[in-house]
């Protein structure tokens, strides 16, 4: 019957349910429905991240060292088969990213971050983020006291003279009376110093990294407590010598345990000065 309809013209009957049924029985083998969950939409990235993206990764993986020259955008774009245009705008996202830099004119040359160089990016977008200075406290209060533990057995003789000077200098203000907003944001900077110093001290470029911009945004707010509460100074001075003197000795468990308590000695001056710890550091700034 088949044969005729094929012979006559006529169109074949669509098969049915019931035929496809029939089908597999006849036949052993499964007629399955397509599913549409088999495949995913493909998502094609633009040309200038594609090449970007393989100009980075030659970078981390050492293919191109910091120091050698970048090869010219006619270059790049004969062995990625794109225009110069594609080349340009990959050009200058790597760049935006530290990983190159222009020298001798506009000759590009690979160069590698430096670990505080990330900071204020990575600050930049906690604070889009609507970060509470309670989310950050709850960091640090990890990082600072493991750093002092890291930096009590790693420490290099360089590294406590740093922290000495920083410390003395800090005395020095402080016993002038350090009254004027000048004074006070000087012993901010000092502040935020010290911790910096004690987390290179550590030697461990990873905390180093992760504790610098939670380092930066308490600024603002550690001004306002040395001008709400002046009995804060000598504290914070007092705590910064226990760290060191721990720090000179070797001692880890005495250098990480007073900076916990230096850190909660912290919060309690913020809460002092009626602020909540749940307001973002955006709004507080």
């Amino acid at each position: 019957m088949n044969a005729s309809i094929r012979a006559s013209g006529l169109p074949e009957a669509t098969p049915t349910a019931g035929s496809s049924a029939s089908a597999e029985r006849a036949s052993g083998v499964p007629v399955m429905a397509p599913d549409p969950t088999l495949f995913r939409r493909l998502r094609l990235e633009p040309a200038y991240k594609a090449v970007s993206s393989e100009i980075e990764r030659s970078i981390l993986s050492g293919k191109l060292t910091p120091g050698m020259p970048l090869p010219t955008e006619q270059s790049l774009a004969e062995r990625f088969g794109v225009h110069r245009s594609t080349v340009r705008e990959a050009i200058r996202q790597v760049e935006q990213e530290g990983l190159v830099q222009r020298r001798e004119g506009r000759r590009l040359f690979v160069t590698l971050p430096g670990l505080y160089d990330l900071a204020p990016r990575a600050a930049r977008l906690l604070l889009l983020q609507q970060t509470t200075f309670q989310e950050l406290w709850e960091v640090a209060v990890t990082l600072e006291p493991l750093a002092a533990r890291l930096a009590a057995v790693s420490a290099e003789p360089g590294d406590i003279d740093e922290l000495a000077h920083n410390t003395e200098v800090t005395a020095a203000l402080q016993a002038n009376g350090s009254a004027s907003m000048d004074e006070n944001m000087r012993l901010v900077e000092l502040d935020v110093e010290f911790h910096a110093l004690v987390g290179r001290a550590s030697h461990n470029r990873a905390l180093m990294l992760a504790r610098e911009p939670i380092s930066l945004l308490y600024n603002p707010i550690m001004l306002q407590i040395h001008l709400h509460l002046p009995q804060s100074k000598a504290r914070n001075l007092a705590a910064h010598r226990a760290i060191l003197d721990a720090l000179k000795r070797g001692d880890a468990a005495a250098a990480g345990e007073w900076t916990r308590k230096h850190m909660v000695d912290f919060k309690k001056g913020f809460e002092m000065t009626g602020q909540d710890m749940r307001t973002p550091i955006s709004k507080a700034q």
